[in-house]
């Protein structure tokens, strides 16, 4: 006879899937014309639960993906070898944790987190094709685990090996560093225009952030509730990360704010016992039980265990000189979940402002827009409080109390500007001592803490294109968020002239390099399809970059200045020559277009592309973000191809004007979904190399016409 609990169990999903369709009902999905989910819910919980759905229907496989990451679960999926990145998750995110953290929550987050997975598991329901890697349930407690939204996040500041070295007892594998100079720099670029500058007097906002392709889901949220949120959403997440709403837009920049620290233990053993020296005090050091299960090549799982140690300042991650180094980062994933959802039905800065006060945004910059004119740049709102004697971009004292954090620093006192009379602000991944122009906040008035990354030649390009300007329109701020000037190459391409012309006329490179010289001579440093120079300035950049990044970091100096002051002559010239002979070894000439090697080719919705040099690919006219180019396309070659195909960059792109009735346009690279047998998989590629925007359906009377279809999820 059944027990009673396998009666229960047994009934479980039916009374689920009774109240999955509930809820369905209360949403509308409508695609637009370029598969666009524009999700409509009687409360704010229906919207989440029709948002989370149709991300699953356009790429379930980021969705879980982005779990499995932030769950500690890759191995379960990907075998052994990734017990090291679940590890590493692990040590700040549990279940047990989670739930609690869950069962504090506001009503109103856990109404929204029971919404999230419903609305995934419904999609399972009704989906059986779909086969998951790992995760065959959701549940509420897990949206808890990834809260921000970011690329990345403070945790991989954790380094696989070290971790791997002192908790799995085997050395840390050495990784060359040959390949530092092709990775592009992550970042992002937002402005935002005061009304006073643009042409109808509404405030304007560029959105641009720079992440790996097909990163993020664009869609629209609204609700009876008040909700009507537009703008990009990272797979799996139920808010709009960055984007807009009738009345306010918001654009993340990744900070160079310093919030990240690591504190050099001093460990004491009594007897089976461990502490940690702190002041005149031994503390006990905690120990935790992580078990990580893998998948088998067979199919099958095991198991590893590991006992992890923590102190005050945070979990275990390392040794160092007869120290154990504890890893400190923010890790508040409550409010950090109200935060990236309030914000997002804010009407205007004040309210904005009072969201920024949950302090649970620990790597972003935000450029704020808003359509009562007031434009902002906000640091981001965690940041702890140190002894500034101390240098915390290295490991500090840990016995020593008076290197600890001391709280977190009042907004009033982290830098931020608000409506400056220049009537621009801007960020670039670049310190925010040149947000504003000349109205920029004051490196000498804050800790350096506050900033480790400085200027770099996109801040340098923004402050050129926004300064002294008046008639801003949309298709002028597209204009200048697609500006092809690189400014890198105009500071460095002088010094290579100049190393050339200063060579005797006996030398070798006086005759090879002749060419390649008068070129780049007479060049304007701006990218374009057909461009030469561009091609030729890119692999001799890249070469000279590989020789200069270990000596400019040994000396703590920027790599561009090292490379335009401190590389010599013959440096500069043996670069010029190692590009041209890679050129033509790979392109038959040194003269090349930029467009024959730079491609956009989607083939396979795999979270890692490959790539063929025999199948189509678009040529794309603008470069890599580290010369300063705006509009930035992360390529490079791969096993097997002489082209260049980009991974990240530009992703979702949008302006937006706050007129009284608020509009944009923008674009995603490839398109919305991630099956190649969907219209929508690759139909925005060629609009995406061009820059060729398209209108945002915000409003409903917009998708009139413009519609392909009207579901309830489920149907």
């Amino acid at each position: 006879m059944l027990t009673l609990a396998l009666l229960l169990a047994a009934a479980a999903p039916q009374a689920d899937l009774a109240r999955w369709k509930a809820e369905a009902a209360h949403v509308t999905i409508t695609r637009d014309d370029w598969g666009i989910a524009h999700v409509k819910g009687r409360t704010d919980a229906d919207a989440v639960f029709g948002a989370i759905y149709a991300q699953a229907e356009d790429d379930f496989n980021r969705v879980e993906r982005n779990y499995l990451i932030a769950l500690g679960r890759q191995a379960e999926a990907d075998g052994e070898a990734a017990i090291w990145d679940d590890l590493r998750a692990r040590l700040y995110v549990d279940e047990a944790g989670l739930r609690a953290a869950y069962a504090r929550s506001p009503k109103n987050m856990q109404a929204l987190m029971n919404a999230w997975a419903d609305g995934l598991n419904y999609f399972l329901a009704t989906h059986p094709e779909v086969k998951p890697k790992a995760l065959t349930r959701f549940e509420p407690w897990m949206a808890l685990s990834f809260t921000e939204g970011s690329i990345g996040g403070d945790i991989e500041r954790i380094d696989l090996d070290q971790l791997r070295a002192f908790y799995g007892g085997k050395p840390p594998v050495i990784v060359a560093a040959a390949d530092e100079g092709e990775k592009e720099p992550s970042g992002s670029n937002g402005f935002a225009i005061a009304p006073a500058l643009s042409a109808d007097g509404h405030a304007l906002l560029l959105i641009n952030p720079h992440t790996s392709f097909f990163f993020r889901s664009e869609l629209q949220m609204t609700s009876d509730e008040g909700l009507n949120a537009y703008g990009a959403s990272t797979w799996g997440q139920f808010f709009i990360y960055q984007g807009f709403n009738p009345h306010i837009g918001w654009m993340h920049t990744s900070s160079g704010v310093d919030v990240v620290d690591e504190f050099a233990e001093t460990i004491v053993r009594k007897g089976d016992r461990l502490f940690y020296r702190y002041g005149e005090q031994l503390r006990p050091v905690e120990t935790r039980v992580v078990t990580v299960r893998y998948r088998k090549p067979d199919g099958s799982f095991g198991a590893r265990s590991f006992t992890t140690y923590r102190t005050h300042h945070g979990p275990i991650v390392r040794g160092a000189d007869g120290k154990w180094i504890a890893f400190a980062m923010m890790f508040k994933p409550v409010e950090a979940l109200q935060q990236s959802w309030l914000r997002t039905k804010a009407s205007d800065y004040a309210s904005f402002l009072k969201t920024a006060e949950l302090k649970a945004n620990s790597s972003n910059n935000t450029i704020f827009a808003d359509d009562k004119g007031e434009i902002a740049y906000l640091h981001p709102q965690f940041v702890p409080m140190r002894d500034d004697r101390f240098d915390y971009t290295k490991s500090v004292d840990g016995s020593d109390p008076a290197t600890d954090w001391k709280g977190l620093t009042p907004l009033a006192q982290v830098p931020h500007v608000v409506s400056p009379p220049n009537g621009w602000v801007m960020n670039t991944n670049n310190w925010p001592y040149s947000a504003a122009g000349e109205n920029s906040p004051r490196q000498a008035d804050f800790p350096r803490y506050m900033d480790t990354f400085g200027e770099n030649p996109r801040g340098i390009h923004a402050t050129m294109l926004l300064k002294n300007r008046r008639d801003f329109t949309l298709p002028s701020l597209l204009d200048a968020a697609f500006d092809s000037y690189l400014p890198a190459f105009a500071r460095l391409i002088p010094t290579l002239v100049k190393a050339y012309d200063g060579l005797p006329a006996s030398d070798p490179l006086k005759a090879k390099l002749k060419g390649q010289a008068a070129l780049l001579r007479n060049w304007d440093y701006r990218w374009g399809i057909a461009s030469q120079p561009t091609s030729l300035a890119v692999f001799w950049g890249e070469a000279l970059w590989k020789e200069a990044k270990a000596p400019a970091e040994a000396e703590g100096m920027s790599i561009y200045d090292y490379m335009a002051d401190r590389t010599t002559p013959k440096q500069k010239l043996k670069a010029l020559a190692d590009a041209s002979d890679q050129l033509e070894r790979d392109f038959g000439h040194w003269g090349v277009a930029w467009g024959e090697i730079n491609r956009f080719q989607r083939l396979t919705g795999d979270i890692v592309q490959p790539f063929d040099d025999a199948k189509p690919s678009i040529p794309v006219p603008f470069t890599s973000s580290r010369w300063g180019s705006l509009a930035s396309f992360g390529a490079k070659a791969y096993p097997g191809t002489k082209r260049w195909y980009g991974t990240s960059g530009n992703s979702f792109v949008a302006v937006v004007d706050f007129g009284p009735r608020v509009r944009a346009r923008a674009i995603t690279a490839g398109g919305e979904s991630g099956h190649p047998d969907s219209p929508h998989f690759n139909d925005e590629a060629e609009r995406y190399t061009t820059g060729n925007f398209r209108e945002v359906y915000f409003w409903p009377d917009q998708l009139k016409g413009h519609t392909e279809r009207v579901y309830r999820p489920g149907e």
